[in-house]
């Protein structure tokens, strides 16, 4: 009994700290890392970040890609005031340090296994009140080959 009243004492703290976060919050911890957190690299940058973030967690499926922009939360935020594309999303101005995480293999079940790629790309955002809250891509310069 004890241990049923644990777990729905967690559950209810996941969801009260999931209503809690606003969209844009929940954009700055899972795809914002400014400055780049140090002494992780490659794959094991993806796997700690991805955990540390919340953005994988024990018993979940694992994220088939996440993007971590290595830019002040601000860049983001002044890329909303950009004219959107024909798609509604705004780009970055100039290109910004990322780190674009895959899962390798194509099981979704942990433990999740990524491969870290290291670009110089510019970040699609979707913007809802001026703050971006969903990361839609990133793309190469057109003069980048």
């Amino acid at each position: 009994m004890a241990s049923w009243m644990l777990c729905v004492a967690l559950v209810l703290a996941a969801v009260a700290g999931a209503v809690g976060e606003t969209r844009y919050e929940k954009f700055l911890r899972q795809h914002v890392d400014h400055p780049r957190t140090l002494g992780l690299m490659g794959h094991r940058y993806c796997a700690v970040m991805l955990a540390r973030r919340q953005v994988t967690a024990p018993g979940r499926p694992c994220k088939p890609s996440n993007t971590f922009v290595h830019a002040p939360a601000e860049d983001l935020v002044a890329t909303c005031t950009r004219p959107a594309d024909a798609t509604g999303f705004h780009s970055t101005s100039t290109p910004m340090d990322i780190t674009a995480c895959r899962l390798r293999g194509g099981d979704t079940r942990p433990p999740c296994n990524y491969r870290a790629r290291q670009l110089h790309h510019h970040v699609r955002v979707s913007c809802l009140d001026g703050l971006p809250v969903h990361l839609a891509g990133t793309h190469a310069s057109v003069n980048e080959s």
